[in-house]
């Protein structure tokens, strides 16, 4: 890797662990010396979190799915332009946790806009700026979403088991067609377990 910026993006449906993964890849890269920036999306810019509280609001169920676009396109322009870049810029590696293969999942799969649309958004939200290498965590809709709503529901999240088979069933079709970028690991096991296999995953883009 040398010291050049690496850009890894987080990827699954609510509740498939993708967070507990994020901290560890974190954390060993940080014992090889290297800077780490852990980020979400939407988020972790200001402007980007304030947008977060509005798209994960249950109160603004009546959010039309072309706002809903984009919004997460404008906090991903804002975490990119002032996280992203300079963070690459400097050498550094950023996790973040969830990307614009969400937006295709979420919005084109789960919400039924088209593919074209949120394609030509997401290259809008990114400001060009794309992952080295991209983990999707894969796990049963079921477990998934009784994992994440067991302290209550956002308004994603609420969506119920129908809109979240469909997000599953996006992240996996877009991962066969992105074979270089995406890399599917099974989510089912232990956090150690999941995270042997993303070392496995990663093994063409560092080295632990």
């Amino acid at each position: 890797m040398g010291n050049e910026g690496l850009f890894i993006t987080l990827e699954g449906v609510d509740g498939c662990g993708k967070s507990t993964q994020g901290a560890l890849l974190a954390s060993a890269f940080e014992t090889q010396g290297r800077e780490v920036v852990r980020l979400r999306d939407p988020g972790s810019a200001r402007l980007s979190e304030k947008l977060r509280l509005m798209l994960l609001d249950p109160g603004n169920d009546d959010m039309c799915d072309e706002c809903e676009l984009l919004l997460y396109e404008a906090a991903r322009a804002q975490m990119v332009r002032e996280l992203v870049e300079p963070a690459l810029a400097r050498g550094a590696v950023v996790v973040c946790d969830r990307f614009y293969d969400s937006t295709f999942a979420y919005q084109a799969t789960g919400r039924g806009l088209s593919a074209e649309t949120v394609a030509a958004a997401n290259r809008i939200g990114s400001c060009g700026v794309d992952p080295d290498a991209t983990l999707v965590f894969d796990l049963a809709a079921e477990e998934a979403l009784a994992r994440a709503t067991h302290e209550g529901a956002d308004r994603l999240e609420g969506e119920g088991m129908r809109f979240q088979r469909r997000v599953r069933d996006g992240y996996i079709q877009f991962a066969k067609d992105n074979p270089t970028r995406v890399r599917v690991v099974d989510a089912v096991g232990t956090v150690e377990v999941v995270h042997a296999r993303v070392v496995t995953a990663l093994a063409d883009v560092a080295t632990f």
